[in-house]
């Protein structure tokens, strides 16, 4: 009852949190009232629970300020869509795409590519509102469904924070967990392949449906029209894999897609002879091509730095809410008293990943949901002589995956400005990301006693 009493407050602003962010997602009022409401009414209840204004706000505006380059990558991300159709890198990929993809099974390629180049640039935003992008719109080309098409690249996208040696998100889980990426690879490939084979099996089925459904008339048309709308060429593809390429041999983020923008911005000038107020102008409102064709300007529309502004503000809304948990140490409690009633390795490592899926969710960002458990749960692995890798492991299978099938989670609202499609829509087609954690906590539960028997790496 004590217990209950503690926590009391804690439950109330979980509560309301969701509550104001779920009425937004009803009502499709803008999300980040939700948070700012969600960050007020915590605010006030710390400070009824003995923190002071000032040290609230001083938790709030370092974490913030934390996130600054997210918010540029976030603006970054808007322009390059927006450039990348306007440069006709994306119409080129679309163009050609229709020629080499048609008789394939569409589904199954998009994902294994986007696995591929997610792992290689280290950023599932990065991949979707690039490849993606384009892999998206010669789908839709192809009449396959939206949420089907983006579950199946989101799917792909998301190994790049799951497991990329070059993820911020991979090299946070390490380093939380400390142990090195080596090991960390090694060991989560034991629940990797099943995740990967069983979500390729399911995209084979669903691809079957649409192989050999291609209306050739259509796609010849929308092909002409690229071609009269576009100066097309195969250099133009040269463009992403530079991008992939530099993100391979370690060039971060920010820089990799400000020299992206750039190549677009000096491409769509020189080469598609577009003029600089329209430059200008498709960078903050978006691109919106004019082919003739009403499906094909739906196809080759979007990005823009305007749009993205909401997107930033719902960031800092989540951001500024985790921050108040964080710095009034709120879910750290939580988390020792949920350790004590744990009673065997399977049951430790199903926790875990419910854990970090919990966090994932009520703080809409993944950052909490790797950080915690890995502080906190370590002592609890050592005691149960479970190698740390596996904790590294259930984490980064389990809340890093889950994030984008959250619809007011920041990757999830991130993609459906970018898409247009919601989390609702394309969720369920996303079956890595729920596929990972189950596979996870089965192995879990099907622990040998083998691991108990080696010295746990790092103790």
């Amino acid at each position: 009852m004590e217990n209950n009493q503690e926590f009391k407050h804690v439950y109330m602003i979980f509560a309301v949190s969701m509550g104001a962010i779920a009425t937004c997602i009803i009502k499709n009022i803008p999300l980040f009232y939700g948070f700012f409401i969600a960050v007020f009414f915590s605010v006030i209840v710390f400070m009824k629970n003995g923190f002071s204004f000032t040290q609230l706000m001083k938790m709030i505006l370092k974490g913030v300020r934390e996130c600054f380059s997210v918010y540029i990558i976030v603006l970054l991300m808007g322009s390059i869509i927006s450039v990348w159709i306007a440069s006709g890198t994306v119409p080129t990929m679309i163009y050609y795409g229709f020629d080499y993809i048609v008789h394939m099974n569409y589904l199954l390629a998009c994902f294994l590519i986007m696995v591929m180049i997610s792992f290689a640039m280290g950023t599932a935003f990065g991949t979707i509102s690039t490849i993606g992008i384009a892999l998206l719109g010669i789908g839709k080309g192809l009449s396959i469904p939206e949420p089907i098409l983006l579950g199946t690249l989101i799917s792909g996208a998301f190994i790049a924070d799951k497991i990329s040696p070059i993820s911020a998100l991979t090299n946070l889980t390490i380093n939380i967990t400390e142990i090195k990426y080596k090991d960390f690879f090694k060991h989560t490939l034991i629940t990797l392949i099943p995740t990967l084979v069983i979500s390729a099996m399911i995209y084979y089925v669903l691809g079957r449906n649409y192989t050999g459904k291609v209306d050739f008339l259509t796609l010849g048309e929308y092909q002409r029209n690229i071609f009269n709308t576009f100066n097309i060429s195969p250099a133009l593809l040269l463009f992403p894999i530079i991008m992939i390429l530099l993100a391979v041999i370690g060039v971060k983020v920010i820089p990799n897609m400000t020299l992206g923008l750039l190549g677009g911005i000096v491409i769509s000038i020189f080469f598609q002879k577009m003029k600089i107020n329209e430059m200008i102008h498709a960078i903050f409102f978006g691109y919106q091509s004019k082919t003739g064709i009403e499906a094909l300007d739906g196809i080759l529309r979007g990005g823009g730095i305007i749009p993205m502004i909401e997107v930033i503000f719902i960031i800092i809304g989540a951001v500024a809410l985790n921050s108040v948990f964080e710095g009034t140490n709120t879910i750290a409690p939580m988390i020792d008293k949920m350790a004590l009633k744990i009673k065997t390795k399977g049951e430790l490592i199903a926790k875990t990943c419910l854990l970090s899926i919990a966090l994932t969710t009520v703080t809409c960002d993944q950052t909490v949901g790797i950080l915690l458990p890995g502080k906190f749960l370590k002592t609890k692995y050592k005691e149960f002589k479970i190698k740390k890798i596996t904790l590294a492991r259930s984490i980064a299978d389990a809340g890093t995956t889950i994030a984008p099938l959250i619809p007011w989670n920041v990757n999830a609202i991130i993609i459906t400005v970018i898409t247009g499609v919601g989390a609702t829509e394309y969720g369920l087609y996303a079956v890595l990301c729920y596929i990972s954690p189950i596979i996870t906590i089965l192995f879990g539960y099907l622990f040998t006693n083998e691991e108990s028997k080696e010295k746990s790496i790092g103790d």
